[in-house]
Parts: structure tokens; C-alpha cells; sequence
């Protein structure tokens, strides 16, 4: 007697939380992206940003530029790897969105509005990435 297996039917449930892993994906892709070109714009040109004198967190410009382009660079290949559900993406993606989270915080006063929207962004990815199961996405 052979023993079948079936595989439980795909329930809304499953549907939503790989509607979710896209989202994460392309949200994290988004925020490299934008990452990448907050980067460039800091290493080009230093003057596009406003500079305060009085920040407890004071660094160069071009520093922060180098940064933001790496994490930027890194956070577009993850999101890659996300689009295949692999299970490492998932993990560094939360490591970088942190990440994101924590390098937009101290740049706050060169681009305050910006940085607040990427910090927002990067607090999604970082929900959407715990709140989905594995199994959800096989």
C-alpha cells in the first residue's frame, strides 16, 4: 500500500503573505535604489545637502555618500534574492534595513525630509520581511 501526499490547498492565506514577500522585495529594491542615488548625490556634489553645525552625529559628506551608495548596492542584490524567497535574503534583508534605518537617523540633518521617508520605508520592509512565514512562500 503506497501512502499519497497531498499538498494542502493554496488558502488566501498563502496568498497574502507571498503578496507580502513581494512587497518587501520591491520595497527594499526601492530603497536601495534610492539608497544608491542618495549616495552618488553625496559623493558628487556636497553642496545638495544642508549642513548644521550643531549635530551631535557630525561626519563628511563624501563619507556618508560612500555609505549610503554600499548599502544601497547591497540592499538591491538582497532584494534579488527575495524575489526567490530565499530564506538568507530574508535575514540580511532585516540586518540592512536596520541598518538603513540607523545610517538615516544620523544623516538627519543634511536631508531631514528624505531620511524620514527612507526610515519609514525601511520599518516596512523590516515588517513585512519578520511577519512572513517560510512556508507561507513555498
Amino acid at each position: 500500500m503506497a501512502a499519497t501526499h497531498t499538498r494542502p490547498a493554496r488558502t488566501a492565506k498563502h496568498g497574502t503573505a507571498a503578496g507580502l514577500a513581494v512587497f518587501a522585495a520591491v520595497m527594499l529594491f526601492l530603497v536601495g535604489l534610492l539608497d544608491i542615488f542618495r549616495g552618488i548625490m553625496a559623493i558628487a556634489e556636497d553642496d545638495i545637502f544642508v549642513t548644521t553645525r550643531n549635530y551631535v552625529f557630525e561626519f563628511d559628506l563624501t563619507g556618508w555618500g560612500w555609505i549610503h551608495l554600499i548599502l544601497g548596492a547591497v540592499s538591491v542584490l538582497v532584494a534579488l534574492g527575495l524575489f526567490q524567497a530565499k530564506t538568507w535574503a530574508r535575514v540580511i534583508g532585516v540586518a540592512l534595513a536596520g541598518l538603513i534605518i540607523i545610517t538615516n537617523f544620523l544623516s538627519l540633518p543634511q536631508y531631514p525630509i528624505w531620511s524620514v521617508v527612507m526610515i519609514a520605508l525601511s520599518g516596512f520592509v523590516i515588517w513585512a520581511l519578520c511577519t512572513v512565514r517560510r512556508d507561507d512562500l513555498a
